[in-house]
């Protein structure tokens, strides 16, 4: 992998492939009803060339035996593991769906940056994802990166108060003004996870804790009032102690990939990540 960022942007397509229509890879078709168009992943989902440059390979290996599905749960593990977060098993034996869904990805389904905790929580109750899985998989943030357009609204006029969001570091405050000013065009970016950004830990958990929180969905889940009978017991327990966090991962991320997978007959194994066979 040539570019550290190039593993939280994997991870996150097995994330948002998912959510919508269940782990069928579905997000990696090309057309005008691609979930690539749509809001949540317009311009920001990436890594898509990776997965076509993996899925040439598997195919010259062995036509027709692995699926795009069960590559993205794979390429997630290994982008993981190799920024020094931890190992699993994968699953395997998804099938790859028939049809992109653009309407379900447009529909709120995913998880915004502005979503409430409750409204997070509910999201992920839909696909059969607890509280817990709420805040592991949200430890997912501790690599990458986010645009200003995703946070932004926090640094000015957050929700109409004439100042930024009350929450947020004050020095934290200071240089993302800087980086992304009113008049930016927010594609400018900053790591999810101050000062740690390429390494997969629980220090995504200790910013929290300290008013470092990137976005209004990754701050929230300590310091909302509605964290408090939800979710900000998890995040303080996450930042004290790592290996709870690896292994919360671990079990929320093989819940997730088992998101109504097509498994038998139904689907097909795809001879190129971005279209159905003909």
């Amino acid at each position: 992998m040539n570019e550290m960022r190039m593993a939280a942007s994997l991870l996150r397509l097995h994330f948002h492939d998912c959510f919508v229509n269940g782990c069928d890879a579905s997000l990696l078709l090309d057309g005008s009803d691609s979930e690539k168009l749509a809001a949540p992943n317009l311009n920001s989902a990436r890594g898509f060339e990776v997965i076509d440059t993996i899925k040439n390979a598997v195919e010259n290996a062995c036509s027709g035996v692995v699926s795009c599905a069960d590559i993205l749960a794979m390429a997630a593990r290994d982008s993981v593991l190799l920024s020094g977060g931890p190992s699993w098993r994968v699953l395997l034996g998804r099938r790859d769906g028939l049809v992109a869904n653009q309407t379900a990805a447009n529909a709120s389904v995913l998880p915004s940056p502005f979503d409430s905790v409750d409204v997070i929580i509910s999201k992920f109750v839909a696909v059969g994802l607890n509280v817990t899985d709420v805040v592991s998989l949200s430890g997912a943030h501790t690599i990458g990166l986010a645009k200003c357009a995703v946070f932004s609204p926090r640094l000015f006029n957050f929700s109409g108060t004439g100042a930024p969001d009350s929450t947020l570091d004050s020095n934290m405050v200071s240089d993302l003004q800087s980086l992304c000013p009113l008049t930016s065009d927010g594609n400018n970016t900053a790591p999810l996870d101050r000062n740690s950004r390429d390494l997969f830990d629980n220090h995504y958990f200790q910013n929290l804790l300290n008013g470092k929180g990137l976005l209004q969905s990754d701050q929230i889940l300590y310091s909302s009032n509605d964290a408090a009978s939800t979710t900000r017991s998890i995040v303080e327990s996450f930042s004290n102690n790592s290996a709870l966090f690896f292994s919360n991962f671990v079990n929320s991320i093989i819940k997730m990939g088992n998101i109504s997978p097509l498994t038998g007959s139904s689907g097909e194994i795809r001879k190129n990540c971005r279209v159905v066979n003909s």
